[in-house]
Formats: C-alpha cells, sequence, structure tokens
C-alpha cells in the first residue's frame, strides 16, 4: 500500500486506515468476536493506521483495539499507528480542558489500549474556544515531555477551526469530515496543512455510508444507531451523520455518480480513491462491520487516479445538490 508521512508525526502510515467508531457504539450492534475479526483482517490486509477514541462505547473500541495492538509491531518504520481522541467524556466547556484532566483522561486510554505511550491523541472537537487556548497546547507538550503520548493533533467539526489549529507549531495532524459530499477542505484546508506540514486525517468518507451505494429512501436503521437517533443533530454535531447531508438529497447525488465509476469498483471505493486524490490528504478512516468490508475499502488503494471527467462530476454534482445545503455551515 502507498505510504504517506502524517505530518508532525514523522511516521509514515499507509493511505488506507481503520476507523474504530464502529465497534465501539452508535452503528448498531457489533458483537466482540465480529470486532476483534474486523481489527485483524484490516492489520492482515496491510492497514497501519487505526483511529479509535475513548467515548466510543465507553472504552470498548480502545479496548478492542489494545487486543489486537498486543500482538502487532508499533513503531515509526512500518508498524502500526494507533491514535485515539479525548474529551467527549464530559460536559463540552472549556474550562474541562486541562492537565489534570488530560493526564486522568490518557491515564484510562493508555490502560484500556495497554500501552504506556500512545502514538497519536487528538482532542475529540472540543468547544471552538479550546482551539485558541494556549493553555491547552501547553498542556498537550507537557502529555508529550512525560512520555504519556508521541505526538498530539486535533479533530474538528469546522475549516475555521482546523484552520486555527494548524498554525499551532506542535499540532501533528487534523481529523476532519472529507469525502465527496463534504468538499469544503479543499477550498483552504488542505492547502495550509500541506504548506504547515500537518497530516490530514479523512474522517466519515463514505458520509455515514451514503457512498456506499447500498442504501435507498426505504432502507431503515436500527434504534441505537446514530443514523436514527442523531439525523437531526439530537445527541451530537448533525455533521457527523452523513455529513450533515439529507439523506434523500445524498441518494440523489450517489445516482448521479454512479455513471462514473472505474470499471469493477463499488461506490465506495470510487469514493476513497477520490479522497486519496486529494493534495494534502495523509489517511483515509472508512469504518467496517466485517472483515469483507474491510478488504473492499483496501482495494480502493489499488484503484489508478480517478480522470479529470470523473473529478469533475463529483465537483458538478456538490455544486448542484449539496453546496447550497451545507456548504457554508461547517
Amino acid at each position: 500500500m502507498e505510504m504517506r508521512r502524517l505530518g508532525r508525526t514523522g511516521r509514515d502510515v499507509g493511505v488506507v486506515g481503520l476507523g474504530a467508531w464502529q465497534l465501539g457504539a452508535d452503528w448498531g450492534e457489533v458483537d466482540e468476536g465480529d470486532a476483534l475479526g474486523v481489527l485483524r483482517a484490516a492489520v492482515e490486509g496491510g492497514v497501519t493506521f487505526v483511529d479509535t477514541a475513548d467515548v466510543y462505547g465507553d472504552g470498548r473500541s480502545e479496548r478492542l483495539v489494545g487486543q489486537v495492538l498486543k500482538g502487532t509491531a508499533s513503531n515509526s518504520s512500518g508498524g502500526l499507528t494507533v491514535a485515539t481522541k479525548m474529551g467527549r467524556r464530559v460536559d463540552q466547556v472549556p474550562e474541562n480542558y486541562t492537565l489534570d484532566n488530560f493526564r486522568a483522561w490518557n491515564d484510562r486510554s493508555r490502560t484500556n489500549l495497554g500501552v504506556d505511550t500512545i502514538d497519536l491523541v487528538q482532542l475529540h472537537c472540543p468547544p471552538t474556544p479550546v482551539y485558541s487556548t494556549d493553555e491547552v497546547f501547553d498542556a498537550l507538550d507537557t502529555l508529550v515531555d512525560e512520555g504519556r503520548i508521541a505526538a498530539y493533533g486535533v479533530s474538528v467539526e469546522t475549516c475555521a477551526e482546523a484552520l486555527t489549529a494548524i498554525a499551532r507549531p506542535n499540532v501533528a495532524s487534523v481529523q476532519i469530515i472529507l469525502n465527496a459530499l463534504r468538499l469544503k477542505p479543499l477550498d483552504e484546508v488542505l492547502p495550509a496543512a500541506q504548506e504547515a506540514g500537518v497530516g490530514i486525517i479523512a474522517r466519515v468518507p463514505l458520509a455515514s455510508g451514503l457512498l456506499s451505494g447500498k442504501y435507498d429512501e426505504n432502507t431503515v436503521f436500527g434504534a441505537d444507531d446514530h443514523r436514527t437517533y442523531n439525523r437531526h443533530g439530537e445527541a451530537f454535531d448533525v455533521g457527523e451523520t452523513f455529513s450533515g447531508v439529507d439523506f434523500g438529497t445524498g441518494l440523489e447525488a450517489v445516482r448521479r455518480l454512479m455513471p462514473w465509476l472505474p470499471a469493477g469498483a463499488t461506490m465506495a471505493q470510487f469514493a476513497l480513491r477520490w479522497i486519496l486524490d486529494q493534495p494534502g490528504v495523509t489517511v483515509v478512516i472508512p469504518g467496517a462491520r466485517n472483515p469483507a468490508q474491510v478488504t473492499g475499502n483496501l482495494s480502493a488503494a489499488t484503484l489508478p487516479p480517478l480522470t479529470e471527467d470523473q473529478l469533475a462530476a463529483v465537483r458538478q454534482t456538490y455544486d448542484d445538490l449539496i453546496r447550497p445545503q451545507i456548504h457554508d455551515r461547517w
């Protein structure tokens, strides 16, 4: 698999990683055996970057990742790089982003993952003022100095938050929603990250499954799936669910893109390849519920770059259907 430098971490990672939100909670039930099967299939298939968070299943995702990590090399020369996130297990007020809390959250994550030093810790979409607070980044520097974490980054909701974080000298990476239905990061965030040497981790790459091409107007999601209970932002930022796009509009966008798929490729592979073709992207982190989905996602890395016509089709579909709905929001 193609390897790219993960910003200021100094590590190289494969361009298709694994997002482990689905293995913790909020996507319907995934039993432990299936979750471990996904993780093992990812590592055996060549994944070198796994992203999780302390809030996914209240630590369940981290613990599952930790089980697989025990038998896998973790280093900067081709082993498995594990990233986690912190900050969403408390009330979302800037006052909670303190060194004491960071240490406590970090202790819990290190225990869950079974490691002394976490490769990459990211602030998990904190309140906007946090990105402009010097004390927060001083505290993160302290965690590095103490050997608790090797590097830190941020996960953001908005492009403005991303640009603020990129300006920080020790922010190694920015995790942001980027997919064929969320193009705004292409305007300023990706160029700024490239110039600063900051890694870009593209999350929600399939728009919560919309870009899998498997859904239609009759699709029903379970009550414990965020695609049911957060469709209007009832539980967390609505941008995390279908990228904030109205479900029906998203279906229409996918239908417009279907004729542009490369021969033999799935809609999901086309969508992932589109992300990999964007200058400045380091790694994309699709989730998976079974090993077959892992294999399909990894195949996106072997597709040739999309043609100018295919790239233009994505842009035109976005401009026609999606831009008026969400472009100015995030």
